[in-house]
């Protein structure tokens, strides 16, 4: 979809990008004041999606660290990128937009410290992997191979295997102003060998980010009232939390011991790519959605188990009291599968077959024949859609394992302890020899502390976001599809504005309509680019 006058810019999508320096008018100011001045001119080429090139001279602030007593301000800074001329065009950026787009990936760390240009920073990785990944960081070092190189979406919400940093890039040639925050994250540990980088570190240091940026309201480019959110995997789950939990007062505490700004971290809008959230529920989700799939190697795990976790699926989603969007009524265990055919797998799927050329579209229903094509829609069941699908990637349970090994068990070690259970199930059933099979007595707040849906069901947030992009791939085995279609839900029930689907054949971290998401923030923020007329610093 292009962006027109309204937007400011053509959709853009596909990107080249060569950054030139020019003039440095300054260093990077060390306390919590952003320095205007303190940046450097920088050009870049991106390529939208029909093939147009645009070229773009930015403004870049190199990293900032956005609290004043910062653990580690190798991950505890952000940059900032703002337009000043598009096609030979010059803009002003100061009313527009500000993209705010994580690079979390796994809830690993994510440093933009070295970047040298929008989307150059931060270091994330896919969905998480094992608890501790070998070698993990200590003390201000950088992240280890596990964290900067993990195979799978990375957090800068690109399409499969494209170009690193769509969103942002497309951002900036729409007009927009880019920040883009590092993170503490669930590998760093000091030379105590304590971990200072688990659960709630993250979402507490994006909020301090926010914080930031509010604070220098005036002084750093952009609309400070109109912040959109985005990220992918940990990464969407952070964006979520993010809009979800602004300005609640669980987080006080937390930030004022690390020096946050003064001011608001309420955010205007989310963008969130396959989140992996809702983690206390996550195992039960999982198995509702793929327990009767097999794992790569054609063994299914353990049915036991897994009927088990279904069954604590069933009465989580009972508690929530959610209904499907567009009337379909209240969502449980049992019509679950039905909605989301309904809602999203076969809008999905004519969507993808509706654009293919006739010869490409009769081939795919030749080699899918679960599908029916039938007055120009798909039509499947829910059971061809799990055997379209096949291999489940997970083993149950698949968050909190009873062996500690899941990326998540990491995320909430506590101390020198790398991974502990969060589930009072995985607790009980644990394999490693615990002494004590019970969740620890600091879990159940930093659950809430990352948990959206707490702020969205349990404890309604009025500080919230009203705007929600979300998206995930129909193949996407990393989490359960009932996952964001319950946070849509939450969101849609409270009467925010939710835009959600998801992209046919599409695994982990697809983003195949980047440039319909920076025309969404055009539309939700009001924003209409016009031509600077005074001359260009």
């Amino acid at each position: 979809m292009g962006i027109g006058a309204t937007a400011g810019a053509a959709a853009i999508g596909g990107i080249a990008l060569t950054a030139n320096a020019a003039t440095d008018t300054s260093a990077t100011s060390t306390d919590l004041v952003f320095d205007p001045d303190a940046y450097t001119k920088l050009t870049t080429t991106v390529t939208d999606t029909e093939g147009t090139e645009h070229a773009v001279t930015y403004r870049f602030w190199k990293a900032i660290t956005y609290v004043s007593k910062p653990v580690d301000a190798t991950y505890q800074s952000l940059i900032v990128s703002a337009p000043v001329e598009i096609d030979g065009t010059a803009v002003d950026a100061s009313d527009a937009p500000i993209l705010l787009a994580n690079s979390v990936g796994g809830y690993m760390p994510s440093s933009v410290a070295d970047a040298t240009g929008v989307g150059a920073g931060g270091m994330g990785g896919g969905a998480p992997g094992g608890g501790t990944p070998g070698g993990a960081p200590t003390g201000s070092a950088a992240p280890t191979a596990a964290a900067s190189a993990a195979p799978g979406a990375n957090g800068n919400t690109n399409a499969n295997g494209g170009a690193t940093s769509s969103n942002q890039l497309l951002a900036l040639a729409a007009g927009y102003v880019v920040i883009e925050p590092g993170a503490r994250g669930r590998t760093l540990k000091n030379s105590s060998g304590e971990y200072y980088g688990t659960a709630p570190a993250a979402i507490v240091d994006l909020k301090a980010a926010v914080r930031y940026i509010k604070a220098n309201k005036g002084r750093i480019p952009g609309d400070v009232e109109r912040i959109v959110s985005a990220g992918t995997s940990a990464g969407g789950a952070l964006s979520a939390l993010l809009g979800a939990s602004g300005d609640s007062p669980l987080y006080d505490r937390l930030l004022e011991e690390i020096g946050a700004a003064d001011a608001s971290d309420a955010i205007f809008a989310v963008g969130a790519w396959c989140p992996i959230t809702d983690l206390e529920h996550a195992d039960g989700a999982y198995e509702w959605n793929w327990g009767g799939n097999a794992l790569s190697t054609g063994k299914k795990v353990d049915q036991a188990v897994s009927k088990e976790l279904r069954a604590q699926f069933a009465e989580y989603q009972a508690s929530l009291k959610l209904r499907g969007l567009n009337g379909f009524g209240t969502l449980t265990a049992r019509n679950y599968d039905a909605y989301l055919v309904k809602q999203y797998l076969e809008p999905s799927a004519t969507r993808y077959l509706a654009a293919l050329p006739d010869s490409a579209h009769d081939a795919y229903l030749a080699e899918n024949t679960f599908i029916t094509w039938k007055n120009g829609k798909a039509g499947f069941t829910w059971a061809d859609f799990l055997s379209h699908i096949g291999a489940r990637k997970k083993n149950a349970p698949a968050f909190d394992a009873f062996d500690l090994s899941a990326g998540e068990n990491n995320l909430f070690g506590a101390g020198t302890t790398a991974n502990r259970h969060f589930t009072a199930y995985s607790a009980k059933n644990d394999t490693t020899g615990l002494s004590t099979r019970r969740v620890a007595s600091d879990l159940p707040a930093k659950l809430d502390r990352m948990n959206p849906m707490h702020h969205l069901v349990e404890k309604v947030n009025g500080s919230r976001s009203r705007h929600w992009w979300i998206r995930l791939g129909t193949n996407d085995t990393d989490t359960s599809h009932v996952v964001s279609a319950n946070l849509a839900a939450a969101a849609a029930r409270l009467g925010d504005d939710v835009n959600h689907l998801y992209y046919w054949d599409q695994g982990h971290g697809a983003n195949t309509d980047p440039g319909d998401f920076i025309t969404w923030i055009a539309k939700v923020t009001g924003y209409k680019r016009a031509a600077k007329t005074t001359k260009t610093k």
